[in-house]
């Protein structure tokens, strides 16, 4: 049973998936577990590998747009919107999740759209963050999937885009991992991953990452999931 927005059974488009591995496509297998990817374009970047290195150990989605591109989760406030449609489409074993990239971003007050100014509000300040997150994780916890959390990754002060500041990501872990603290919650630590690697892994003045970098935080996602298989 699939709702209006599809999940992820073939390629994604898009540039952030410009390095799609090949033979993504294959049949839903009833043997294997459900694993469910939520997050945002870094975890677009990193599904199709993900999904290539559990090939015949787990059915591996994303939610789909209707016109097949990858579904961007963005922030908790999306997130707690669309939760109920994204879990409603299937029968979860493990579900790997992130947010916080979008919700420390700047936006403008007035129409919401993403913002280059410091004195525009961010999408989610750290209490709505706090309160939307515990929202997400409660309407998570209900589907009875082992859960796993990723940390927001870092990226360097300023980088391209909306405005975001090289502090914020260590901020909303701290109240996040509070949240998966209480709720005995699995911790994929990517921020702490990436941190000494920036470099290597992400494109330059930049949140989003290399090719290699997208397929060393699969590697990370993938070891998460093996261990719960």
């Amino acid at each position: 049973m699939i709702n209006r927005r599809n999940f992820l059974k073939t390629t994604i488009v898009g540039a952030v998936a410009s390095f799609v591995p090949s033979a993504l496509l294959a049949e839903n297998n009833e043997k294997l577990p459900n694993v469910l990817i939520l997050g945002d374009s870094i975890s677009i970047g990193y599904t199709p590998f993900v999904r290539d290195m559990l090939k015949g150990k787990a059915n591996v989605y994303r939610p789909l747009y209707p016109n097949g591109k990858a579904e961007n989760c963005e922030g908790t406030t999306k997130g707690k919107e669309m939760m109920e449609e994204w879990l409603s489409a299937n029968k979860w074993d493990i579900i790997h999740f992130n947010f916080g990239l979008h919700d420390l971003k700047h936006v403008d007050e007035k129409t919401g759209k993403n913002s280059t100014n410091p004195d525009d509000p961010k999408q989610a300040g750290l209490k709505t963050y706090k309160k939307n997150l515990k929202e997400i994780v409660e309407k998570l916890n209900v589907t009875g999937a082992t859960l796993v959390f990723a940390t927001t990754t870092p990226f360097p002060d300023k980088p391209k885009g909306p405005l975001r500041r090289a502090d914020q990501p260590k901020k909303y872990n701290k109240v996040a991992l509070k949240i998966m603290k209480k709720y005995d919650i699995r911790i994929n630590n990517l921020h702490d991953f990436v941190l000494p690697r920036m470099e290597e892994l992400q494109l330059p003045s930049n949140v989003h990452f290399k090719k290699a970098g997208s397929e060393a935080l699969a590697k990370q996602v993938v070891k998460h999931i093996e261990e719960l298989l």
